[in-house]
């Protein structure tokens, strides 16, 4: 019954979502330089000119198990996305203590980095706002972001996925506001 109730809840509690667009299938990608959870610099011009492609995804957190699935899809599939010549990178707003959590759970090895600021997550368009009544529906459930992400001002990506081609171009694009609809690996190696 709990989770019957705490999925209706995040249903309803994606409202504040509405705003958002991200960006479109065409586009250029926005760069980005920020340090991945192994401490190495990730820059999306360096890679791009040692990689055929980045993907690149945005996810909520340890908490959500919809991120944890697609986190675990992609781990699982990670070999055939970097054999086509993909650098898989995450992004997320929660701390490094809640990276290593989401690494224990999903056993994640690719680059995932923490966008404090949401300098990255601003770029994408992808970067909302909850309500603090929503936030505090969330503590009730046990997901304090005050915690999860150090901070107290309860930002949140869509979790959207780009595959950034080797020219900086946006040639898949998945931005869905329903956070349960996450692409599919095939759709993602489809576009590499």
């Amino acid at each position: 019954m709990k989770k019957v109730l705490l999925i209706a809840f995040f249903i309803l509690s994606s409202a504040a979502l509405y705003a958002q667009a991200g960006l479109k299938k065409g586009g250029q990608a926005p760069v980005f330089t920020a340090k991945d959870n192994y401490g190495k610099i990730i820059s999306l011009k360096t890679l791009l000119k040692t990689h055929k492609a980045v993907v690149l995804f945005f996810y909520r957190g340890q908490w959500c198990p919809y991120c944890n699935k697609h986190l675990q899809q992609l781990q699982d599939s990670l070999q055939m996305l970097t054999g086509k010549g993909a650098y898989v990178v995450g992004v997320t707003p929660e701390t490094a203590e809640n990276i290593n959590k989401t690494i224990g759970k999903t056993h994640a090895s690719f680059s995932i980095v923490q966008d404090k600021d949401y300098k990255i997550m601003k770029a994408y368009d992808v970067n909302y706002v909850l309500d603090d009544k929503t936030v505090g529906a969330y503590k009730k459930y046990g997901i304090d972001l005050d915690q999860n992400n150090g901070n107290t001002d309860h930002v949140l990506p869509v979790p959207a996925t780009y595959v950034i081609d080797k020219s900086g171009k946006l040639v898949f694009v998945h931005f869905d506001k329903d956070y349960r609809n996450r692409p599919s690996i095939r759709a993602i190696a489809d576009a590499i």
